[in-house]
């Protein structure tokens, strides 16, 4: 099967949760003899960053203006039997009519900001990756978010066949590392600075770092600004490429996931960075939302905290605690979470499309 995507980026995993996503989505489709073509606007703060530059049995095209593509787009939907369009994506309108006014067998939209997008809406502001005719006219809508945001899809939006697509990892990056010194943590952190998640971020780890001086905390991402709340005891990685993933969380003790605002009031909204840091066998402290426990049974695969109380009892746990509850997680995760089960996961979605009569029932609906 050929899948033509135009997306937000694939070459690049500064500053976003997209690139990595797809890349283990990609390798999967890969395994199975699928082909896909990316289609990626050529920005500056990506070409500045990009880490990848070729992707398996496919193709990456980085373009610069949408109406010097236009025509190369429409040769690749011409064969394609999948064409998708996803949130963040700069031509996101654009492609979204060449794709709907194509003869693909499925057209697709793929909105991996769900909650970002509803809210939005919410507040009446432009969602410039969807056109006024909305979703209604797509034969298929995947979220990255379950639960509620399935039915607002619907309801506000006009999608007609709504399903989830998860985040996940591919256990080939992603594995158990040997430890380095200079990302060595007792608590640990990757992402890009966002203000939704500073208030739960101080409470997981800026305010436990004032009050245990004698552990060392790390934290990795882009766009943190010049005034926030550092300690002499928290430690700063301005990048990490995803080739270091596996050796950053294979240094921590313990790793917190923190959640965007938006996403965490909506739930069912998992993070690849759970996917990713359980597969290197690294235990998680995450904050609480709805959904949480239908990937990782809070307290024997992963650890939640509410507040600063729990995030300190958390970095309290014995070795051989954390140990248990990081190979429950890691067992879990290579079981139910990799990007080759969540191929498997499209490949039903799509079936729906190609056999109208079928029934989606997706996890959270």
């Amino acid at each position: 099967m050929k899948l033509t995507v135009f997306g937000l980026t694939i070459s690049s995993s500064w500053g976003n949760g997209h690139a990595t996503l797809w890349r283990g989505l990609v390798r999967a489709l890969a395994r199975r003899g699928h082909r896909v073509t990316f289609f990626e606007r050529d920005v500056p703060y990506y070409a500045g960053t990009r880490d990848l530059s070729e992707i398996p049995n496919g193709r990456l095209v980085l373009y610069s203006d949408w109406d010097e593509v236009r025509a190369q787009a429409e040769r690749e939907l011409a064969d394609a039997d999948v064409g998708m369009v996803t949130s963040y994506c700069p031509d996101g309108v654009a492609a979204a009519d060449l794709v709907l006014g194509s003869r693909v067998a499925a057209r697709v939209f793929y909105d991996l900001d769900t909650p970002v997008t509803l809210a939005k809406l919410g507040r009446g502001e432009p969602v410039g990756y969807i056109g006024p005719r909305g979703l209604g006219d797509f034969d298929l809508v995947l979220s990255y978010t379950g639960g509620a945001a399935l039915a607002e899809l619907r309801s506000r939006l006009g999608a007609r066949r709504t399903a989830t697509l998860y985040g996940h990892v591919d256990p080939e990056i992603h594995r158990p590392a040997a430890p380095q010194d200079h990302y060595r943590a007792d608590l640990s952190y990757i992402g890009t600075y966002a203000e939704d998640r500073q208030r739960a971020l101080e409470a997981l780890l800026v305010e436990p770092a004032r009050r245990m001086p004698e552990r060392r905390f790390v934290i990795a991402g882009a766009q943190y600004p010049q005034d926030f709340p550092w300690t002499p005891n928290i430690h700063f990685v301005r990048h990490l490429g995803p080739d270091e993933h596996p050796a950053f969380y294979s240094s921590s003790r313990l790793t917190l996931n923190v959640t965007r605002a938006a996403m965490a009031a909506m739930g069912w909204c998992p993070s690849g960075r759970l996917f990713e840091a359980t597969a290197c066998g690294t235990p998680v402290l995450s904050d609480a939302w709805d959904g949480l426990d239908a990937f990782f049974e809070p307290g024997r695969e992963v650890l939640v905290a509410r507040d600063t109380a729990e995030a300190e009892a958390a970095l309290g746990l014995s070795d051989a605690e954390l140990g248990r509850i990081a190979a429950a997680a890691r067992e879990r995760t290579l079981a139910e979470h990799t990007a080759d089960r969540r191929v498997g996961d499209l490949f039903a979605a799509l079936d729906g499309c190609f056999t109208p009569t079928a029934d989606i029932q997706p996890l959270g609906a």
